[in-house]
C-alpha cells in the first residue's frame, strides 16, 4: 500500500503549473534561519521535476501554493502577483467578536521589523500593504473571518488583524495567546476525560482556502479550492454544530 503523502496534495497538475495544499508548519522555500528544515519546493519537486516559485506563504499557514513548472509560466504568473492581478481569499478563526461586519486595512508594513522579527506597522518606511476582511460569523468565543490580501507582504494578514485588536487562534508571533482549542471549553455537557482530552486545533488557524488568476498558457481564468486540514476540518465541524456559523456553507 502506497503511503500517504501529509505534507501536501495535489490540487491540479500540467505542464505549466502546480496547485498544492499543504500542510500547517512546513516551509514553501528556503530559510535563512533554518536552512535545513523541510521545504515544500524540495518535496513536491521529487514528484514534478524543478519548480520555479511565484508568491510565498507563511510556514504557519496551511492551504493553497502555485508553483511554475517552467520559465515562462514562472514569468506570466509572477507578473499576475506583481501587478495584483491574483485574486486569494484566506479563512481565519480568531479570539473574540468583530464589531465590523467589512473592513479595509490599508497599513503600511516593514517586515523583520523587530527582534522577534516580526512584521511591523511602520506608516513611514513601510511597503503599502492592503487586506479586506469579512465576518463569516461568530462562534462562542471565536469569529471566522475571511481575509482577501490585495498584496502580499510577509505575515501581512496576521498583522493587518492584530493592528485592529484581534489575534487568530494560536498565533505563535501575534497572538499572545497559545491557548489550544478544546472541545470541553466550549461544548456545555461535554462529559469526557480531561486528562486524554486531545486539542481539536493547536497550531495557527489561518488557511488559505481560494486562488483565481489567469492561465499562464491559455489565458484563462482558473479558480482553485484547498480543502482544509483535518484538524480545522474537526474545529469547523464542531464550532457548526455548537453555534451554526460555517466558513464553507458561505
Amino acid at each position: 500500500m502506497a503511503e500517504k503523502n501529509i505534507d501536501y496534495k495535489v490540487i491540479f497538475s500540467d505542464d505549466d503549473i502546480v496547485v498544492l495544499n499543504k500542510r500547517s508548519g512546513l516551509l514553501i522555500a528556503q530559510d535563512r534561519y533554518n536552512p535545513d528544515a523541510p521545504r515544500l519546493d524540495l518535496l513536491a519537486s521529487k514528484e514534478f521535476g524543478k519548480l520555479y516559485a511565484v508568491h510565498r506563504i507563511d510556514k504557519d499557514t496551511s492551504g493553497l501554493i502555485i508553483y511554475a513548472r517552467n520559465p515562462q509560466a514562472q514569468r506570466s504568473l509572477s507578473m499576475q502577483f506583481e501587478n495584483r492581478e491574483v485574486l486569494k481569499t484566506y479563512h481565519a478563526l480568531v479570539y473574540g467578536h468583530p464589531l465590523w461586519e467589512d473592513l479595509h486595512v490599508d497599513l503600511k508594513l516593514e517586515p523583520d521589523g523587530d527582534a522577534l522579527h516580526r512584521t511591523v506597522v511602520n506608516k513611514k518606511f513601510g511597503k503599502p500593504s492592503v487586506t479586506d476582511f469579512h465576518l463569516i460569523g461568530n462562534c462562542g468565543p471565536y469569529s471566522w473571518i475571511e481575509c482577501r490580501p490585495k498584496t502580499g507582504r510577509t505575515h501581512q494578514i496576521r498583522v493587518h488583524l492584530a493592528a485592529n485588536g484581534f489575534s487568530i487562534v494560536c498565533d505563535p508571533l501575534y497572538g499572545g495567546n497559545q491557548k489550544p482549542v478544546r472541545l470541553s471549553e466550549i461544548k456545555k455537557r461535554w462529559n469526557g476525560d480531561e486528562f486524554e482530552e486531545r486539542p481539536l486545533l493547536k497550531r495557527l488557524a489561518l488557511h488559505a482556502y481560494k486562488i483565481e488568476f489567469s492561465h499562464p498558457s491559455t489565458g484563462e481564468k482558473v479558480s482553485f479550492i484547498a480543502d482544509y486540514q483535518k484538524d480545522m476540518d474537526a474545529t469547523r465541524k464542531q464550532l457548526a454544530k455548537i453555534f451554526g456559523p460555517d466558513p464553507l456553507e458561505q
